[in-house]
C-alpha cells in the first residue's frame, strides 16, 4: 500500500501543479522512474479531473455551454500547467517543419513555439471546447472523467511497445514500465470508461487508443521512437478523440 501511495503522489506531482498535502508530498521520491508508476496514470487523471468537473458542472448550470466549456478547459490548463499541450505543440513544430530526424528532435526541444505548434494548439483547444460545449451538465462530467483518465493511459502504449528516441531526456524514464503496469493502466481506463459511458465510453476509448497508436507509428517513422513531447501529443490526440466521439453520441 505504501508503494501505491508513493507512486500516486509521483504521478500527481508530474502531471499537475496540484499542491499535495505534506503527508503525500514528503513521500515523493524524485529519483524514482515515472514508468514504475504508470499503472496509476488513469487514477491520477481521475483526480486531476475532479476540479475540472466541479468548474464545468457549476458553470454549465448557470452559464451558456460555450462559456462553461471554456472555463472547464481553462481550469484543466491551470491544473496541468499545459504540460500535454506543450508536448503537442512541440511535436507539431518538429514534425511539420522538417523531414530531417535530428533537426526535428532539435526543434521539439526548443521552448519557442512556431506556426505548426500554434495551429496544433488552436485545433486541440478548439475541438475540445466545441465538443464539451455540445454536452449537457451530467454527460459533460462523465466525458471529462473518461477523457482525463483514458487519455493519460494512452501514453502507456508508447511506453510499452516503443522506445525512447533520444539517448537521454525526461521521457526516457518511461522505459521502465512493466507489462503489469501497462495492463493495469489500460484495464483501469476501460473500467472507468465503462462505468461512466457504458458502450459509448468503451468505444470512445478504443478509438482514442487507435489514434494514439497511429500517431506513435508516425513518430517511429519520423524520429525512430517517442519522446516526452510525443507522449504529450498522444495524450492530447486521445483527449480530442474521446470528447468528439462522446459529443457525437450524446449530444
Amino acid at each position: 500500500m505504501d508503494k501505491l501511495i508513493d507512486n500516486l503522489a509521483l504521478t500527481l506531482a508530474f502531471f499537475s501543479r496540484i499542491t499535495l498535502p505534506a503527508s503525500l508530498g514528503n513521500r515523493i521520491n524524485h529519483d524514482a522512474k515515472l514508468g514504475e508508476a504508470a499503472g496509476l496514470f488513469p487514477i491520477a487523471g481521475l483526480i486531476i479531473a475532479l476540479p475540472v468537473v466541479i468548474v464545468w458542472l457549476f458553470a454549465s448550470l448557470y452559464l451558456p455551454a460555450t462559456i462553461a466549456a471554456g472555463l472547464a478547459l481553462g481550469a484543466s490548463l491551470l491544473i496541468t500547467g499545459g504540460l500535454h499541450e506543450d508536448g503537442f505543440a512541440d511535436c507539431a513544430d518538429g514534425l511539420g517543419a522538417t523531414q530531417n530526424r535530428e533537426r526535428a528532435l532539435e526543434i521539439m526541444r526548443d521552448s519557442r513555439i512556431g506556426t505548426y505548434g500554434s495551429l496544433a494548439l488552436i485545433l486541440s483547444i478548439g475541438l475540445r471546447w466545441a465538443a464539451l460545449a455540445n454536452l449537457g451538465p451530467i454527460s459533460g462530467v462523465l466525458a471529462i472523467l473518461i477523457c482525463s483518465s483514458g487519455a493519460r493511459s494512452a501514453m502507456t502504449i508508447a511506453m510499452q511497445f516503443s522506445h525512447y528516441a533520444r539517448p537521454e531526456g525526461l521521457g526516457k524514464q518511461a522505459n521502465d514500465m512493466s507489462y503489469t503496469s501497462f495492463i493495469t493502466a489500460i484495464g483501469i481506463a476501460f473500467l472507468i470508461a465503462f462505468l461512466c459511458g457504458w458502450l459509448w465510453g468503451v468505444l470512445a476509448l478504443c478509438l482514442a487508443f487507435l489514434a494514439a497508436w497511429l500517431f506513435l507509428k508516425r513518430l517511429e517513422h519520423r524520429i525512430g521512437g517517442y519522446t516526452g513531447d510525443g507522449l504529450g501529443a498522444m495524450e492530447q490526440i486521445a483527449e480530442i478523440v474521446i470528447l468528439i466521439t462522446l459529443a457525437g453520441a450524446w449530444s
